[in-house]
């Protein structure tokens, strides 16, 4: 049984990539770490180093419930939420099914959520806590055939600075971490739903320029090690007064200034001009 008295974590989408590192890095630091994914036998390295793992569908609200009762059985709430839990869905709009983009922002959006919702009233009660969502650089940017992905996580940084005002008054921080081009299973996700979606047809060029692209800005140590967002994590949960963001990974920060400095025209083509 986890201790009540120390400091405890969840890390949600935890079975791999940044979720599992987070969890890594916080169990390093000495938080007692719960961990939630739907593959709870691909978190068994993380049970092995002491956290405690729990099943939960992100986009099932009864499987929220049961990981929210689990943890409030063992401890009294959390000190730190990571709601990291997330997927890419991309395909041209006309063609991605509407139930298809209410997934995504079930599992992106309305899923983190629903979690943070329950779990916030033991955080008012102790008046801390921090709550860490990690977004994108995808919430700053776009990039083609992306609509929905992108539209689940601009959503995100706006509900999250909205949530950030609503619960400084309780001291309960809100943490924004925007990655860049993370060495996950992303890359391969994207392009397979892309070419088998929409791989003839009208958009049948676009997707499998994109498919191409995202194939070659993934795997083989192109992109950043998710160790990186965990340290950036632990950095921030271990602050009294973190950054609201923090831009970490690869092409994060120049990809969102560029936008920024020069606007959506050059942007645009700044986008097309990978689309070879």
């Amino acid at each position: 049984m986890f201790d009540k008295s120390k400091r405890t974590a969840l890390v949600t989408g935890a079975s791999s990539g940044m979720g599992k590192e987070i969890a890594r890095r916080l169990i390093k630091d000495g938080f007692q770490v719960f961990v939630a994914a739907r593959h709870v036998d691909r978190m068994d390295d993380l049970v092995k180093l002491g956290a405690r793992s729990l099943r939960m569908d992100i986009s099932n609200e009864a499987e929220i419930k049961a990981t929210v009762d689990a943890i409030l059985r063992e401890v009294d709430g959390v000190d730190v939420l990571v709601n990291n839990a997330g997927f890419g869905l991309y395909g041209p709009v006309e063609e991605v099914g509407i139930d298809e983009a209410r997934y995504q922002f079930e599992v992106n959006l309305f899923g983190a959520a629903r979690l943070t919702q329950l779990l916030l009233p033991k955080m008012r009660e102790k008046r801390s806590g921090t709550i860490v969502n990690i977004t994108s650089m995808g919430g700053k940017i776009y990039t083609l055939l992306g609509a929905w992905y992108h539209a689940t996580k601009h959503a995100l940084e706006g509900w999250s600075d909205c949530l950030r005002l609503e619960l400084a008054p309780f001291g309960i921080k809100v943490v924004v971490i925007e990655p860049g081009l993370i060495e996950t299973g992303f890359g391969d996700v994207v392009a397979n739903g892309l070419l088998n979606r929409s791989g003839t047809g009208p958009y049948a060029k676009l997707t499998q320029m994109v498919a191409k692209s995202t194939r070659a800005a993934y795997g083989q140590g192109r992109g950043t090690n998710p160790s990186v967002i965990a340290d950036v994590v632990s950095r921030a949960v271990k602050q009294s007064k973190p950054r609201t963001r923090y831009v970490a990974g690869k092409y994060a920060r120049p990809m969102i200034k560029i936008r920024e400095w020069f606007g959506d025209r050059m942007f645009d083509r700044v986008i097309m001009s990978q689309m070879r």
